[in-house]
């Protein structure tokens, strides 16, 4: 038998519990981009009314929120010859002036870490970070790729990664303690001494690879190309752990579920939405639903949110039944999305 006090804490603690997550789901707001519109949208999750639409542009594509949630950062890349990043108070829902990359061309991925920007530079074959604090590019590294797409910065800022999708390959970068190198000489000079850099491994997917997504524990990496080829990497040691064909016909983009326990894809070309096992990679379900292109994850529901731009919408997936409940409207071409939690 439990003791009375104990059944009361536990209702405490299950009630205080159960009061937080209904906090943070009133606190929380899906931000979504329009391609078509050069906008974005502040929807309600729950109910997926749009709260407010603000003018973007002239490309938007991917979006970034602040920690604080009161920020967003729009990229608007072009045929990898635009130089803007847009700006979005979304606590007073205006535009803000917007962020010039000059002189690095088509700024399309994006990460926000510290109050620093990071984002691929598709048109300069580079990766550049934005301070916010100071207003200025305070570092950039060239990839050597054509077409650096999509980047995920690590949660110490000491590796980040990309997609290179005209190249067909995955950028690996590690800033790294380099010891000094012995000249022809056979002698080290006297001010020679270890510096750090960046350091690049390079794994070759296939052509077009884009989607790719990170486990939450940071030791691998998952990426898909159109082809439906699926490339794992063992970001430990920065090498290819499995390489396979699912057959998945203009495959977009890759997720893992908010447990990390599966993986989804989603095809551009055909509507297929499939579930893999992570760790086993076995097929679990298999659904077609809409033409999807961007994804986000809902770790509060279980959901997955879905823009599709071919259809105009975003649709929104049961992850247990892996079933279609809903689809809402943010403007034709819907791309980006990100979660804003104030």
């Amino acid at each position: 038998m439990y003791s009375y006090k104990t059944v009361l804490i536990f209702f405490i603690i299950a009630y205080i519990t159960t009061i937080g997550n209904a906090q943070e789901k009133n606190n929380r707001y899906l931000i979504a981009v329009s391609k078509a519109a050069h906008t974005l949208s502040i929807v309600n999750p729950d109910t997926f009314k749009v709260i407010a639409t603000i003018p973007a542009g002239p490309n938007t594509h991917e979006v970034v929120v602040s920690d604080d949630g009161r920020m967003a950062y729009i990229s608007n890349p072009g045929n990898s010859d635009l130089h803007e990043i847009n700006v979005i108070d979304l606590v007073h829902k205006k535009a803000l002036p917007s962020i010039s990359t000059l002189p690095f061309l088509g700024p399309h991925g994006l990460a926000l870490h510290h109050n620093k920007l990071w984002f691929t530079a598709q048109g300069s074959k580079a990766v550049a970070r934005y301070n916010l604090n100071d207003k200025t590019i305070d570092w950039a590294m060239g990839t050597g790729q054509d077409v650096t797409h999509l980047i995920y910065v690590k949660k110490s800022d000491k590796e980040f990664y990309t997609t290179n999708v005209q190249s067909g390959t995955i950028s690996l970068f590690e800033h790294k303690l380099l010891q000094p190198i012995l000249p022809p000489t056979g002698k080290l000079p006297p001010n020679a001494k270890p510096h750090w850099d960046w350091v690049q491994s390079l794994i070759h997917a296939d052509k077009g690879v884009e989607g790719f997504d990170v486990a939450k524990d940071e030791k691998e990496l998952w990426a898909v190309a159109p082809s439906g080829q699926i490339t794992i990497i063992d970001l430990v040691s920065h090498t290819l752990k499995k390489q396979w064909n699912t057959n998945i016909k203009g495959a977009h983009r890759l997720k893992f579920t908010p447990d990390g326990k599966y993986v989804v894809v989603v095809s551009v070309a055909t509507g297929a939405i499939v579930k893999f096992n992570a760790k086993t990679y076995k097929k679990m379900a298999e659904v077609t639903i809409a033409q999807g292109g961007e994804m986000l994850m809902d770790d509060l529901q279980n959901r997955l949110f879905i823009s599709c731009p071919l259809v105009g919408y975003i649709a929104v997936v049961d992850l247990n039944k892996m079933k279609e409940t809903h689809r809402f409207k943010v403007g034709n071409r819907p791309d980006g999305m990100a979660w804003s939690k104030q």
